[in-house]
């Protein structure tokens, strides 16, 4: 009953102590039951995966209450790859019993929004020189074209603009804490996104072996 990952909401940070004393960042992540709304099939559809429900609205369009029927109003719909279909039907519920402590997971969300930033800010420019008086150039981005050859600018460059409302994806957060009566998940350090922000929480692909088995003693020592 191999499943991806589930959906889940931030809720904010806050910090765990160890037996010895250390304090740990961590963040507080809601995962209530997502509800299976249709299963996938390689047959059919050409990839095995179930589609998960989560969170509420109050309408929905014709197309989405037949989706949904009998289910809920669901205001997320988001597709989770699992090892065997034939194991899911619609209406199942998965939750963050799916994790346990010392797991490795990878977080992806929507991060804040920052508006329009220049360079110093968005890619972390030095700036001009802060003498001679050049009062006005300390934010500003110098040079960007490449001269006589090619005579233009290269597609690509970095400058000021549009910061931050991207998809972005923290690999590799140690699960130091799961309720699934409450439906509380605890994550070492940071994730993508403001309060409230949806997010994606699956079993981490990167990891090494090695890197596990150092999250699961770091969690039992505790």
């Amino acid at each position: 009953m191999k499943i991806e990952g589930v959906l889940g909401r931030k809720l904010g940070m806050t910090q765990v102590f160890d037996p010895d004393g250390t304090a740990r960042p961590v963040t507080v992540l809601e995962v209530l039951p997502s509800v299976v709304v249709q299963v996938k099939t390689r047959e059919k559809d050409g990839y095995d995966a179930v589609q998960l429900g989560y969170g509420q609205r109050r309408r929905l369009n014709k197309p989405l209450q037949g989706h949904m029927k009998g289910l809920g109003n669901f205001r997320y719909l988001r597709e989770f790859r699992v090892e065997d279909p034939s194991q899911w039907q619609v209406g199942q519920k998965v939750g963050c019993e799916l994790f346990q402590p010392g797991d490795l997971v990878d977080v992806t969300g929507l991060s804040k929004g920052r508006g329009f930033a220049g360079v110093v800010k968005r890619h972390g420019f030095a700036g001009g020189p802060k003498t001679h008086g050049q009062s006005d150039r300390w934010r500003a981005p110098g040079s960007i074209g490449a001269g006589t050859d090619p005579g233009r600018v290269i597609p690509g460059l970095r400058m000021a603009g549009h910061m931050g409302a991207e998809q972005v994806t923290v690999q590799n957060l140690l699960v130091v804490h799961s309720d699934p009566a409450r439906g509380i998940l605890l994550v070492q350090g940071a994730v993508p996104g403001h309060k409230g922000t949806l997010l994606k929480i699956r079993f981490a692909r990167k990891a090494s072996d090695l890197k596990r088995r150092r999250a699961k003693a770091r969690v039992a020592a505790r």
